[in-house]
């Protein structure tokens, strides 16, 4: 079966006038309100008709939809004297070497979806050498040294990321307009001691694990390892995934221990880039974002008796700053999206159904502690999915008690903070403050203060201060609304399993156990508009792949669609399939605002094809043609009588026609 539709893609020839006239079209209507196609002359029309003259099957179509990529320019600036000068084709080769699956994917996908996504993505490198920004990092680093303190906790000392960050920033800055990631790795020389950095005001205390790293991800578009720093280590203390070892054995130790060769080093280098290009440039959608233009963050505190007074560790007003900072700074919403935070208060002793969903929720765990002897300690904690069942069977009874009201538009995120009068500890599912759902955010905390928890940073545990809530909700809040992973959350297509990696987790982010920082970087600010592009293309995909199934189906466009509805089917399908190269091009150079345009005008385009085709099928009359008998075949029944009457002499006379002749003595 044959469609002849003229395939628009970015390789070939453009369609001249087609892109001033779109341009015009997204200053003219932004938000893709009207049908561009409805203003087309009728220039463009006939262009779009003959654009390319081969012809396609359904499965060429199919192709080209599956074979769109987003290509994201990664720049790499060696910094110092220790890399290589041929280091681009180096980790060109190592990169491509990998040859790791290119499609985005889903942690969480909706019911009945695949982890991964239809569109592509590609790495594109570039490589250089910064020699003279070597220098003025290292005397910065070497009068920071100078400065600080030894630390009789730590054999590193703390140096201020702040330090290196402002002249690393100021390089960016003479980069733009940029339209991808910087990528910066420092050798900085040896210094007079080990060291490593700090994120936060103040030092550790026996009570407080501040956790040093090697690495900043920066609000603007740049991320700087510093391969000097540490070595440092962080992750489970006792067993679990994703720990960062401490030793010469993990890249961002490349350069302590023994020397290494130069194949060896940009190996390490290119784990390196590789695992920032997957977490941090390309990461997991934590589930599926559809756009809407009202986002409501609806905080609902269930307190105690003394719960509703204390709000330290529990600041509504925080947590709304931290995302209208990012907003006001351009991050996070699209131009056309607004987003409220409504604040409500529930009493736990006057709501029945917040009594009868904690202690339904609440399980038991027995844990084996040595002191004098070997002791049996009974815990409990809340189990998140029984919780989360609850609630949403209960959103009638908890939107009366707590007496607000039902949004009909946007997109509503309730998020229920347990604030109880328990003296002990309770967390969710064991280890968490905060869970986040499709639907919905639940967190808890009690009269417990803090509680060691099963991360060590630098090798000393990492204390868990159970009252402060307000950045674990920063962190679940991003995940439920815009569907940004954690940064050690990565979804694996070779291992079928979400990864846990731990490498990322220090510094500017909001996920993890190792970071104190609430503001988002632009890895998170990023992602909250990428993956509401990525759900929206993905949607168009497979319903252009539906259509096109729907015509082979009904036996091709030739039988199913009139002349004049054939014309406007293939003008309608390349102008949908030009709209949807531009909408990849422009979520390459991180034009999210014209990215969402064209896809915006692009739906259109696809709700006109599948008009076309949904008439075209009602329209089909089923028809009966009758035709004569075949004459009776006389000459073949002839000739089989003739060769059964053979067979059946040749049998009867068998014995006479194969006697054998006996030898007569």
């Amino acid at each position: 079966m044959l469609i002849t539709i003229s395939s628009c893609s970015s390789s070939s020839a453009p369609i001249y006038g087609l892109d001033s006239f779109l341009s015009h079209q997204s200053r003219v209507d932004p938000q893709a309100t009207n049908d561009s196609f409805l203003s087309l002359s009728s220039t463009l029309k006939k262009s779009l008709s003959h654009s390319t003259p081969l012809s396609h099957n359904a499965h060429s179509l199919i192709s080209s939809l599956l074979s769109l990529s987003v290509s994201l320019s990664l720049h790499v600036r060696f910094v110092g004297n220790s890399f290589p000068p041929d280091s681009s084709s180096l980790l060109d080769h190592y990169l491509s070497a990998s040859q790791p699956s290119n499609h985005f994917h889903v942690i969480t996908p909706f019911e009945l979806l695949s982890h991964h996504l239809a569109l592509k993505h590609s790495l594109h490198l570039d490589v250089s050498h910064s020699p003279s920004l070597a220098s003025r990092l290292s005397h910065a680093l070497q009068s920071e040294i100078a400065k600080a303190t030894s630390s009789l906790r730590s054999s590193l000392l703390s140096v201020p990321f702040s330090s290196i960050d402002e002249i690393i920033r100021e390089d960016f800055e003479k980069e733009k307009p940029v339209h991808g990631v910087y990528l910066y790795f420092l050798d900085l020389g040896r210094q007079s001691k080990s060291y490593a950095y700090s994120y936060g005001t103040g030092e550790s205390s026996p009570a407080f694990t501040r956790c040093s790293g090697s690495i900043w991800t920066g609000k603007e578009r740049y991320i700087w390892i510093d391969l000097g720093a540490g070595p440092v280590d962080y992750g489970p203390a006792l067993s679990g995934d994703g720990l960062l070892p401490r030793g010469e054995f993990h890249p961002l130790a490349a350069l302590h221990g023994g020397p290494k060769s130069q194949k060896a080093l940009l190996a390490d280098l290119a784990s390196l880039v590789w695992s920032a290009y997957q977490v941090l440039l390309v990461p997991s959608l934590r589930i599926p974002v559809p756009f809407e233009n009202s986002l409501i963050v609806q905080f609902i505190h269930v307190h105690g008796s003394e719960g509703g007074k204390d709000s330290s560790g529990l600041d509504w007003k925080a947590v709304e700053r931290t995302f209208r900072d990012e907003v006001g700074e351009g991050g996070l919403l699209f131009s056309d999206q607004s987003l409220s935070f409504k604040t409500y208060k529930v009493n736990y002793a006057e709501c029945a159904i917040c009594s009868f969903a904690i202690s339904k929720s609440t399980n038991s765990y027995t844990s084996r502690f040595l002191f004098d002897n070997y002791t049996l300690i009974v815990s409990e904690y809340l189990d998140s999915k029984r919780l989360h069942q609850i609630l949403s069977d209960s959103a009638e009874e908890f939107r009366r008690v707590a007496g607000f009201p039902e949004e009909d538009f946007g997109r509503v995120l309730p998020v229920y903070v347990f604030d109880l009068d328990h003296n002990s500890l309770l967390l969710l599912d064991r280890y968490h403050q905060s869970v986040a759902f499709k639907d919905m955010v639940i967190a808890v905390r009690t009269k417990s203060t803090q509680t060691v928890s099963d991360y060590s940073c630098n090798g000393r545990h990492v204390f868990m201060h159970t009252r402060e809530l307000e950045r674990p909700l920063v962190g679940s809040i991003l995940q439920s609304m815009w569907g940004v992973s954690p940064t050690h959350l990565l979804w694996s297509h070779r291992h079928n399993t979400t990864l846990v990696d731990y490498t990322w987790s220090v510094g500017q982010t909001p996920f993890g156990p190792f970071s104190e920082i609430s503001s988002l970087s632009f890895v998170q600010k990023d992602a909250a508009r990428r993956n509401v592009l990525l759900t929206s293309l993905n949607y168009s995909i497979s319903s252009a792949i539906d259509v096109l199934g729907s015509i082979s189906a009904h036996g091709g466009e030739r039988k199913l669609l009139k002349h004049n509805q054939q014309a406007e089917f293939v003008q309608r399908w390349n102008l949908f399939k030009y709209k949807l190269d531009k909408a990849i091009s422009a979520l390459s150079r991180l034009d999210f605002e014209m990215a969402l345009y064209y896809l915006r005008a692009s739906d259109h385009d696809l709700y006109a094809i599948h008009s076309l085709v949904y008439h075209a099928s009602q329209a089909l009359e089923a028809s009966l043609v009758c035709f004569k008998d075949p004459p009776f075949p006389w000459r073949s029944v002839s000739i089989s009588a003739i060769g059964f009457f053979v067979l059946f002499y040749v049998y009867a006379k068998r014995d006479k026609l194969f006697r054998n002749k006996r030898k007569q003595f």
